[in-house]
């Protein structure tokens, strides 16, 4: 099987494909029973058949070292019923990686947020495990290059990996990315989409922007970024790397050194934004996601960030990745892969 040379992008990851590589099918089964949406493969999950797909390239080699997974075997399967799509993700990775950089109390009394980016402004070390998938709504060539179409080189002078846009307007790509601290407490993926823009004064991360919607996640910082903003009142270990609504407070120093305060206040996205819906569960070095999505979303520029699953005798295309606690650095594939529905 002949590679294609690969791409990296800043903030986010790259998909390769190439017109050598066989293609995989995954197949939706119209669902027998009702789908529990909690995280575990129960009985309607038998009808399905998966796919498994292995993931064992890097886009590159952080100079601060990565000690994250080298290859992983992702296997999915996929359901629907007459209103939602659903999918179910499982692959190894050893550490259950929550420590996306932490307000850490220092031997002096200060506060400092751990971090260890590499020479291109990104972390290794103290992020979370993400895992993502890719649907072309619009882009000419998706079909054949995958989500390579849409990487570019990093501009002169740039320090980051890349970039990410498609070529030309009114090209979009669907992007369902899983973030195990500012999104999936939450209940969902973090629903985004790629265009055309290449200005980064209109957007900081080029064509990579969230769908239309609110809520989120922020810094949790103070003022002059010294501590922290807020904390979780009765914190437990669940939490320990998130402040979370129903026990956000105001920060107050009654700490001692080596103590933990969480470096991300998250909340509920809304809109466009909050379509994806997931639970997770982590057990004896297994990531589980199930997730769960309407076959047609509504809303504001629906059309153009979101995949529509509205023609049952469609093939749709698409590709995964998966972040062992790493900002953008990623295991890949190289197929292209492709859903249609039975």
């Amino acid at each position: 099987m002949k590679k294609v040379g690969i791409l990296t992008i800043a903030g986010i990851f790259t998909i390769g494909a190439s017109a050598y590589a066989a293609d995989q099918t995954l197949v939706s089964t119209k669902a027998g029973s009702p789908i529990v949406l909690d995280g575990m493969a129960d009985k309607a999950w038998d009808a399905a058949k998966a796919i498994t797909v292995t993931l064992d390239e890097l886009p590159y080699e952080p100079n601060n070292g990565y000690e994250g997974i080298r290859e992983t075997d992702v296997t999915i399967k996929s359901l629907y019923d007459d209103n939602h799509v659903y999918f179910l993700v499982t692959y190894k990775d050893p550490t259950k990686s929550l420590e996306r950089f932490p307000w850490v109390k220092q031997a002096d009394g200060s506060w400092k947020k751990l971090a260890n980016k590499d020479s291109t402004g990104h972390d290794n070390t103290y992020y979370e495990d993400k895992f993502a998938m890719w649907w072309n709504i619009s882009t000419k060539g998706f079909e054949s290059e995958g989500c390579m179409i849409a990487c570019h080189l990093n501009e002169p002078g740039d320090k980051s990996a890349g970039r990410k846009y498609t070529a030309a307007d009114g090209e979009t790509i669907d992007m369902w990315h899983a973030k195990y601290v500012r999104s999936l407490p939450m209940g969902m993926f973090d629903d985004q989409y790629v265009d055309n823009n290449t200005d980064p004064k209109k957007n900081g991360g080029w064509g990579r922007k969230g769908d239309t919607g609110k809520g989120g996640y922020k810094n949790n910082d103070n003022s002059d970024k010294s501590a922290p903003a807020y904390m979780n009142l009765n914190a437990t270990e669940d939490d320990k790397y998130f402040v979370i609504p129903r026990k956000k407070v105001p920060f107050v120093d009654n700490f001692k050194e080596g103590d933990i305060v969480p470096g991300i206040d998250i909340m509920p996205m809304m809109g466009g934004r909050a379509d994806i819906l997931a639970r997770n569960h982590y057990a004896d070095g297994m990531w589980t996601l199930e997730v769960m999505r309407s076959l047609k979303t509504e809303g504001e520029n629906a059309e153009t960030q979101d995949v529509q699953f509205t023609d049952m005798s469609k093939t749709y295309r698409f590709g995964i990745s998966v972040f062992d606690n790493s900002q953008i650095n990623h295991l890949y594939h190289i197929e292209t892969l492709e859903m249609k529905f039975q």
